[in-house]
């Protein structure tokens, strides 16, 4: 099972073109088929054009997954994805609209089949076992989430200056489990559960692991993996 969790950027942001491009790359096909998941956003047109406008211009195949609007045979068109991107907005609300829909035993066995699995913000924290969410709007809080993968996750550690101070609060006071904190910019790749790469599309990017220390959380950066660099690709499929 491969997970890529993006803290943010990306097509979303219109940023760090390397990380949509790195996305393809990982399905190891001349032609990938690729599907857009707006559920988060409401299935936001806004939303939509973004992807489009973006992927349209690469080597793949676009598509997405309409949930407010006619809905095709989910098994169907999640099962013919070689990738699924998750994208951003209210976490509380999307998982409670896939439930209803039965999607989260469909997305595991489409990543079980071979079938990447990628988002950025709400659809980076859904995959594991928690994450810091801002689906209320008074105060980021812990939620749990599908657990795919274990630990916790928080993305956009790097913009917005709420994030650091909240999640490691959250992880010293036992809120939410230890995890991984991901900058905008920057994605944690996990293979069958284990980290294995991080991504980063700007120079300053990068992802760190919080645990709990004592009374304390402390935020160190991941070392031990590869770390891969796409700051310098302008967009094209390598």
């Amino acid at each position: 099972m491969q997970i890529i969790a993006l803290g943010g950027g990306g097509f979303s942001n219109a940023s760090e073109p390397g990380l949509d491009t790195y996305l393809l790359d990982q399905t190891h096909k001349p032609d990938p088929r690729i599907g857009f998941i707006g559920t988060a956003s409401g299935d936001s047109e806004s939303y939509l054009l973004k992807f489009y406008s973006r992927f349209g211009k690469l080597d793949c195949r676009p598509s997405h997954l309409p949930l407010f609007r006619r809905t095709p045979d989910l098994e169907s068109w999640i099962l013919g994805q070689d990738l699924l991107f998750v994208g951003g907005g209210n976490t509380e609300s999307m998982l409670g609209v896939w439930e209803r829909w039965g999607l989260p035993e469909i997305l595991r066995r489409a990543a079980e089949a071979g079938t990447i699995l990628s988002g950025v913000s709400a659809g980076a924290i859904c995959w594991f076992e928690s994450g810091v969410t801002d689906s209320a709007s008074h105060a980021l809080g812990p939620m749990a989430c599908l657990g795919f993968v274990a630990d916790s996750c928080c993305p956009h550690y790097s913009g917005e200056a709420e994030r650091r101070p909240s999640y490691e609060r959250m992880v010293a006071k036992g809120e939410i489990a230890s995890g991984y904190a991901i900058d905008d910019g920057a994605a944690l790749h996990v293979t069958d559960g284990s980290p294995k790469r991080v991504v980063f599309g700007c120079a300053d990017a990068s992802v760190c692991r919080v645990e709990r220390d004592g009374d304390h959380a402390e935020s160190r950066r991941i070392e031990g993996l590869e770390w891969v660099d796409v700051s310098t690709t302008e967009g094209q499929r390598r």
